[in-house]
């Protein structure tokens, strides 16, 4: 999609505050009247935008309003965590277009994850039947230590140095963007979610990790190298359990979903009484998906291991809160569907570790976008890099 930077900013807000008047865009950019006008006259020419009736007055005539056309371009997003991608088609509306394709594939010491990652984008592309001129860009969230700036992913899918951002976009002739998967999950939660328009919501990426994305004053914050948000490895307790940084005593080996999969696995080898069944032969997200839709019907055994696990996070949120003096705080992400029973035992803990007055003024949100966050915010990832790429 290659525009004017005014072009590409006028699309850039009507996808993000969709319905605006010529002159809602023009004090937004901070041009005059006649170059918005004519800039939006030739997006309407090129098919990006459309006239979308009337905005309410008071008196007077009405102004038209102007929005963006979601069929004019289309977005590839990628949601990976470490044993699963999603792939989904999107339009400019983030409507799902199709569907979505879910592969098996494992990050951690998989060599060929990237290749396999590539093979699997262009299939998909190619399943679509859309040429690829119609496509804004691919968006892809990944878990790892990611320079966005570089487009490398210091973790996972090694590029022999390259930058992974131009090796997949010289591999799928598509623009493509990589962010880290709770970034873009936060993201979402602030651009489409329960955090919009709150300007400081540490947002909680509840997976098999445990990631942060942190809105500073309505910014994404990323700190000085980038790598800011590594909730998981914030140390809670003196376990000599090795944490995949290589450290012990992180939240990520005391209150994962990927511990609570293996306490299960170990309960019910020890015959805890509960609905869960488990086999050699599962794999840990359905065994994690099954904890969670066990606890959301009552499950005692699923119940006791995620209130288990949210008492720890909220003994680490406490230590963020006392940082960051956060306005909210949302769970997000895989595991944002039991955060109701998450709730109780995070305000628990907060209630013992916090100062009074720093937690009486945040508050716990649980998110609507749920697992569908990391696949809207890279769908943001590809729209917020439009003006960039001018």
């Amino acid at each position: 999609m290659k525009n004017s930077p005014l072009k590409s900013q006028i699309i850039k807000h009507l996808y993000f505050d969709k319905g605006l008047s010529c002159a809602e865009l023009s004090e937004i950019l901070d041009k005059s009247l006649p170059s918005t006008a004519k800039a939006i006259a030739e997006l309407i020419e090129d098919g990006l935008v459309m006239e979308d009736g009337y905005a309410r007055s008071s008196g007077g005539r009405r102004p038209q309003v102007y929005s963006i056309k979601g069929d004019a371009m289309y977005i590839i997003t990628v949601a990976m965590d470490q044993f699963t991608t999603r792939i989904q088609l999107t339009d400019l509306l983030n409507n799902p277009v199709g569907d979505m394709m879910v592969v098996e594939l494992q990050l951690m010491d998989n060599p060929d994850a990237l290749p396999k990652l590539i093979s699997y984008i262009n299939q998909y592309v190619k399943s679509t039947g859309i040429p690829k001129d119609k496509f804004a860009g691919i968006g892809i969230g990944m878990p790892g230590f990611i320079n966005v700036i570089e487009g490398v992913n210091y973790t996972h899918l090694d590029a022999g140095g390259e930058s992974l951002t131009h090796l997949l976009t010289q591999e799928t002739g598509i623009p493509t963007c990589i962010d880290n998967d709770s970034s873009l999950i936060a993201l979402a939660e602030q651009r489409f979610g329960i955090a919009k328009n709150r300007k400081d919501v540490m947002v909680i990426n509840l997976g098999w990790g445990i990631g942060l994305g942190m809105i500073v004053n309505d910014d994404l914050y990323r700190g000085h190298n980038g790598f800011a948000g590594e909730f998981s490895h914030i140390p809670i307790s003196d376990s000599n359990a090795l944490c995949s940084c290589g450290k012990r005593g992180c939240l990520e080996i005391e209150a994962s979903l990927l511990v609570v999969v293996q306490k299960a696995i170990e309960g019910i080898k020890e015959g805890r009484v509960s609905s869960l069944k488990y086999t050699e032969e599962n794999h840990p997200k359905l065994v994690g998906d099954a904890i969670m839709e066990a606890a959301n019907a009552g499950d005692q055994f699923a119940i006791e291991l995620l209130s288990d696990s949210g008492y720890k996070i909220g003994k680490a949120l406490a230590i963020l809160i006392h940082i960051m003096n956060p306005a909210s705080i949302v769970l997000s992400g895989r595991g944002a569907v039991v955060g109701k029973i998450l709730l109780a035992p995070i305000q628990q803990a907060l209630n013992k570790y916090c100062i009074p007055r720093l937690v009486a003024s945040t508050e716990l949100l649980i998110s609507e976008l749920g697992f569908d966050a990391e696949l809207i915010g890279a769908a943001i990832l590809v729209m917020e890099s439009l003006v960039c790429d001018q």
